[in-house]
């Protein structure tokens, strides 16, 4: 199938026959600099005391900006993150962190290119699932943006860790940029895990589980980890895109026959945050599971 062309600066393979879950992004229009100066402004955070990053913890997800680690085994930390919301930027950013002085502006220049980056491959995708480029053109224009940045530490010598367990992220697409390798995603075909290559100044993007729903299975969600690196410590910055925090996502009904019946119930991102809070011990199934029909 040939690529389809749809913005001045990128290409797109895509087929929903296909399922294709992930996409690498280069020549997106998003300059170097502006990629760099947001990976430093990340690693420059992650370096402040430590009084001055636990403003921001909280065990409240919903807080707009939560940071946090996470741990295999309790004691050493296998990442280290800061979530916060990202559109509209004049809505949010005044609760970013002021420290370094740099990382609002500089954050804030990397999420309105990804956004834009977000909002042109939602109309490729739309248009290759038959929808037409503008199907619910003004929920994707208001919708969310979620920012997570993330940190890793290096490999312990002679072990083998995950920094972040095996999950498919809720949102119709997450787009990654990452100081350096550390991402596998699940090949569905052989159920094995395949690296994903991640050139400088590249895009990675993968499908969430609002599109498996939106598109009623035909494009599936996609399940990855990260893992640590051996050589140096990682830093990723994941922009989660969805609709507005209570907008209800919902099948295509043009995806919708007797041969393919609806296989998903309508829900928003207020709803998978929900989840998540009467979810804490992890036991239950995943919040696109719980959706299926």
């Amino acid at each position: 199938m040939k690529p389809k062309k749809f913005s001045p600066h990128f290409m797109l393979h895509f087929s929903p026959q296909r399922h294709h879950t992930t996409l690498k992004v280069i020549n997106h229009g998003i300059s170097q600099s502006v990629m760099d100066r947001a990976v430093e402004a990340a690693s420059e955070f992650f370096k402040l005391p430590s009084e001055t990053k636990q403003e921001f913890a909280s065990d409240d997800i919903r807080r707009p900006v939560r940071y946090g680690t996470s741990s295999k085994d309790g004691t050493r930390p296998s990442r280290t993150f800061l979530k916060h919301y990202a559109h509209p930027l004049s809505e949010w950013m005044k609760y970013w962190p002021e420290k370094p002085p740099t990382y609002r502006e500089d954050m804030g220049k990397f999420s309105a290119g990804v956004r834009r980056v977000a909002l042109e491959l939602m109309e490729a995708i739309l248009e290759g699932l038959g929808l037409g480029k503008h199907y619910q053109h003004e929920e994707f224009e208001n919708g969310l943006q979620l920012l997570q940045v993330n940190c890793y530490p290096k490999e312990p010598e002679g072990e083998s860790a995950i920094g972040l367990a095996p999950h498919s992220d809720h949102g119709f697409l997450t787009i990654l940029l990452a100081s350096c390798p550390g991402l596998e995603v699940l090949d569905r075909s052989s159920d094995t895990w395949r690296v994903v290559q991640q050139p400088r100044h590249a895009l990675h993007v993968h499908v969430g589980d609002c599109m498996e729903v939106l598109s009623n299975g035909r494009v599936k969600t996609a399940v990855h980890r990260a893992v640590l690196n051996h050589g140096e410590a990682r830093i990723s910055m994941a922009s989660i895109h969805s609709f507005a925090m209570h907008e209800k996502v919902s099948v295509a009904k043009e995806l919708v026959d007797e041969q393919d019946p609806e296989k998903y119930k309508e829900s928003s991102f207020s709803d998978f945050l929900d989840y998540l809070m009467s979810n804490a011990d992890k036991k239950r199934m995943s919040f696109l599971e719980s959706l299926r029909t």
